[in-house]
Formats: structure tokens, sequence, C-alpha cells
């Protein structure tokens, strides 16, 4: 058994939510999750109608209507309210990112001076030629971190943080970079920034972690509400072996009782130049011809508290604003674990028959 799903199933903590503060779920239909921003302007009336209508779990990316309110802050705060006034029920997540020093924060002119890393030659570590990144081993650094997150709570209307980038911080080659000292101490400060924001934004409030593939030691989960597992069968992670572990993970998670968001890929992303000439529609309509693999995948593996996202990408033209009829569809509860043969997984719900194999990557759904 893995680390962390022997940490998950045997903690004491297994069993306990986050008092009251995690989104309404129900089987009623597939539970499902928004993850997007938009960056040019408020978003409409009629994209805050939908995203409230259909959701009850949001999380506003960053640079959301920065060009035109001056922050990602000013940007999410007025989002937020749209969204909560029409749909009172609705969590929304403020992005943060828990390593990357990227644009159109007001919150990134309190850096410490100090809060940048440097590799062991001294050189900052830069990532994608040019984001600088945090030093979490400094405590000004992380009590930084954490006052932004409770401030994004507290004043500008968050729900709680979506805390991207842990993979970020804890791939290995980051040790060769770093050396041991250096990465050991990282590491752990990422740790404490998730204690010190749990203490900061209290009990109520979600942490939700992009990285619960990268936490093989579980030291992330006490502190927060959940994690995402982001590119599910899609870049990097299309191996049936792959596939099989991150299912695995999200069943022991929910089973512990945390949130897990599957981030599913219809085959193509935001970063396929060629891809995005075509036609919004003729995109959508290849998303819904590509659904079911995905979806069949989350069905077997999900459990309370699991969400499945299905999009090309994060931004409002990315798919989260187009519906599928699969989400209209009665589900009901699960009537037992998924049944396994080989790479076969067979689940009953209520209102629908699931199969998937990992290895030929077909599947079927059949809605009772």
């Amino acid at each position: 058994m893995k680390p962390l799903l022997a940490l998950l199933l045997l903690s004491p903590l297994a069993g306990l939510h986050a008092a009251d503060g995690f989104p309404p779920f129900s089987w009623d239909h597939v539970p499902v999750y928004a993850h997007l921003g938009k960056q040019s302007d408020d978003f409409t009336p009629a994209q805050l109608d939908f995203l409230a209508g259909h959701f009850n779990f949001i999380a506003i990316e960053k640079g959301q209507a920065s060009r035109k309110r001056g922050s990602t802050e000013a940007g999410f705060a007025e989002a937020a309210r749209q969204i909560k006034q029409r749909n009172p029920a609705a969590k929304v997540l403020f992005y943060w990112n828990t390593f990357l020093d990227v644009p159109g924060y007001d919150a990134k002119h309190g850096v410490p001076a100090d809060g940048h890393l440097k590799d062991r030659r001294g050189q900052p570590v830069i990532v994608r030629k040019t984001l600088p990144t945090y030093d979490l081993s400094h405590a000004d650094v992380r009590a930084w971190w954490s006052d932004t997150a409770a401030r994004a709570v507290r004043a500008e209307g968050a729900d709680g943080i979506f805390a991207d980038a842990v993979e970020q911080v804890t791939t290995p080659t980051k040790r060769k970079l770093l050396g041991d000292e250096k990465y050991d101490a990282l590491t752990n400060g990422l740790t404490a920034m998730f204690q010190e924001t749990r203490e900061k934004i209290g009990p109520d409030k979600l942490i939700i972690f992009n990285g619960l593939r990268n936490d093989d030691g579980g030291s992330f989960l006490p502190a927060t509400s959940g994690a995402m597992i982001e590119h599910f069968g899609y870049f990097s992670s299309a191996s049936k072996e792959n596939m099989a572990r991150d299912l695995a993970v999200m069943n022991a998670t929910g089973r512990a009782g945390k949130i897990v968001i599957l981030k599913a890929w219809p085959g193509f992303s935001w970063l396929d130049k060629d891809m995005m000439k075509q036609p919004h529609a003729e995109l959508a309509q290849l998303a819904r011809e590509r659904i079911t693999f995905p979806l069949a995948c989350f069905l077997v593996a999900t459990e309370p508290n699991c969400y499945f996202c299905y999009t090309w990408g994060y931004g409002e033209n990315d798919g989260t604003l187009d519906w599928y009829p699969e989400f209209d569809q009665p589900l009901g509860p699960p009537l037992g674990e998924a049944k396994r043969t080989g790479w076969l997984y067979q689940r009953e719900f209520a209102h629908a028959s699931v199969s998937v194999n990992l290895e030929t990557k077909s599947a079927r759904i059949d809605w009772k």
C-alpha cells in the first residue's frame, strides 16, 4: 500500500470534515466543479447565471478581470459577490499559487525582500523563464502568503483557497537543484504554511491544494480540506498504471472524508495551437463525444465530496461554460464499491451502470 493510502486509512482524522465548510454534495446528478478565469473583464450576466445555476463549487483563476479592475483580488471579489448573490449555497475559491510569483495581484507588492528562492549556486529559481518562485523555508514568506489567503476570505468573499502548484515544490528535480537541506526545508515549509493558513482562516473555510498525486506522504492533507488530481488521463499521466493509481488515491482520499477534484480532459488542451484555431462549437462537440471515458473513470472511484471537472483549459472559452447531457442524467448513490478485474472496473449506481477499461481506454455508462 502506498504511504498516502495507508495514512488516509489509518489516520484518526480520517472521518472528519472541516466544520460544515464543504460545498453542498448530492448524488442526484454527477457532482461537478468549475475552475475558470476571465482576465479581460468581469463575467457577463449570462456567464454568471450559468455558473451560479450549474455549480455549487467554483474556483476563480488568477488574473480575474485584472485588466479592468487592476488586480486579481478586485476582480475575484466582484465575481464572488455576483455568483453568491445568485447562488448563496455556492462555495467560491480564491486562486493562490503556493510557489510561482505570478503577476496581477496586489499582494505581490508585499513579498518579503528575501522571499524569492535561489538554487545552491545562489541563482534565482525561475520557472517558464519569467516567474520567480517563493522560498517557503522562510517564516516571513509563509506569514505573508497565509495572510494574503486570510484576507481573501475575510475581505474579498472567498470561501477558501485553491492552492496551486504543490507539485512544483515537491518535484524531485528540486532536490538536485537545491540540495538536500534546502529541499527539505522548502517542502517542510509548505506543510507549515498550510497549517498556518488553516489557523488564520478557521476550520470552516476550504483549502484545496493541487497536487494530490505528489503528496505520497500525506503531509498536506491534515491541514487542508482536500485536493485536485490534475491532468487525469492526459499529458504525462495517460498510462493505465498512472490512471489506476490516480483512481485509487481519489477513492481512498474521498473515503477519508476529504474533497477530491478529478480534472479530466477531452484529449486536447488550450496549449494545442492548431486545435484552438477551430470554432468553439466544434471543440465543444468533440468534448461531448469524448466525455464517456473520463466520466466513467470518475464514477468507478468517486466517493462523497468528490467532484468532476471536464474542460480543455481554464479560461472562459475553454469548456466550463459548456454543458453535457450526462450531467443532467439522474445518478443516485453508488450501490457498492467498484469491482476490478485486471484493468476492467465495473460499478453500479441507483440510476447508472458503469464499466471502464483502462488498458483499451474504452468505457460505457448505461443510464437507467
